[in-house]
């Protein structure tokens, strides 16, 4: 089969390597569509807690192509797609019920082979049909999971008002299912018009366009726009610039949430005579872990729309131009691998 391999950071080729057989307990798939998202931008630098030599990609939808002994949930045939994260189910976290926060948490795609490949092996716990859903809907099962699983964390109240900073696929997700929670009003700020655009057509109550270049005058904006501030505020940039002004946007009582993916050394200053003189609740959200389930019955549903969010195909021989595409093309929203 072709596969992306890195040797090391930076260093990938796109060449045949032998289609792996499943073993007891495993499912081999055969990929229809791989997601790059932002964090491929950073396992290609070689962080993200990657690990060399690696077949990444996490983002995946495919068709079972054979079962390994003991398997009896899946046939060959069926549209699947697969949870990457893996917890060891043994350590401290783990036995008290919170296995995101795993010691020694693992994922497909950055530990062990991913989906940027013709064909992927996992084991038959982290694989779900997708039912009804069409390869373009399944294929945001992870990033919409991982939105899931920052609402779950946020654990919004009825009627509140939130500011979601980014509108990427994620961002985009993560406006709709805070909607779709209870809150009475959702604003999403963006550098992009278009992105802006569909953030408005999939529900988004108000949008603005930021400068990134300006982050003072945005944040004069938005605080005119609401000046008691927003119950709750997302940064899903991974921006520290924007992180900063998070705090300060946000109402008193209210919540801010780092979800956005920046560097292990990013840091921005917050004001701790306002957090504890405001009663500021600062959260994070990291991946998912439970929640497909969940995320694949909002994607039947349609409670979460992914309609106009795939912007860019490329073929895995194209990887590498997939992967600048998503760095530096401003008109890039979701780029995908076909196969």
């Amino acid at each position: 089969m072709k596969a992306v391999v890195y040797d090391s950071p930076k260093n990938f080729t796109v060449r045949e390597i032998p289609t792996p057989e499943p073993k007891e307990g495993e499912v081999l798939i055969k990929i229809e569509l791989a997601g790059i998202c932002g964090t491929d931008l950073h396992i290609h630098e070689g962080n993200f807690l990657a690990e060399f030599p690696l077949i990444p990609g996490h983002e995946m939808v495919g068709i079972v192509s054979s079962v390994g002994k003991g398997v009896t949930d899946f046939k060959s045939g069926d549209r699947v797609t697969v949870n990457p994260v893996v917890s060891c189910g043994d350590c401290e976290f783990c036995r008290e019920g919170s296995p995101i926060l795993c010691h020694n948490r693992k994922g497909l795609g950055t530990n062990w082979p991913g989906s940027f490949a013709e064909y992927m092996i996992a084991t038959q716990d982290l694989v779900f049909k997708v039912g009804n859903l069409t390869p373009e809907q399944a294929v945001f099962a992870e990033p919409a999971a991982c939105a899931m699983h920052g609402i779950e964390t946020l654990g919004m109240k009825p009627g509140s008002t939130a500011l979601v900073f980014g509108a990427g696929p994620t961002g985009q997700i993560l406006a709709q299912l805070i909607a779709k929670s209870g809150a009475a009003h959702v604003t999403v700020a963006a550098s992009t018009k278009f992105k802006l655009d569909v953030a408005k057509n999939l529900g988004a109550d108000a949008i603005y366009v930021m400068d990134r270049s300006n982050v003072k005058k945005s944040f004069e904006d938005l605080k005119a726009m609401r000046p008691e501030g927003y119950d709750y505020v997302i940064e899903a940039t991974g921006n520290m610039d924007i992180a900063e002004i998070c705090v300060p946007l946000t109402r008193s009582g209210g919540t801010m949430m780092v979800y956005g993916v920046g560097e292990t050394t990013d840091t921005f200053p917050i004001n701790a005579f306002d957090v504890f003189h405001r009663e500021i609740t600062i959260k994070g959200s990291f991946a998912e872990i439970d929640t497909f389930p969940s995320t694949i019955s909002a994607l039947q549903s349609g409670r979460i729309k992914t309609d106009g969010l795939i912007s860019h195909r490329f073929s895995l021989e194209e990887y590498g131009k997939a992967l600048e595409t998503l760095r530096s093309d401003k008109t890039a929203h979701k780029v995908v691998i076909t196969f």
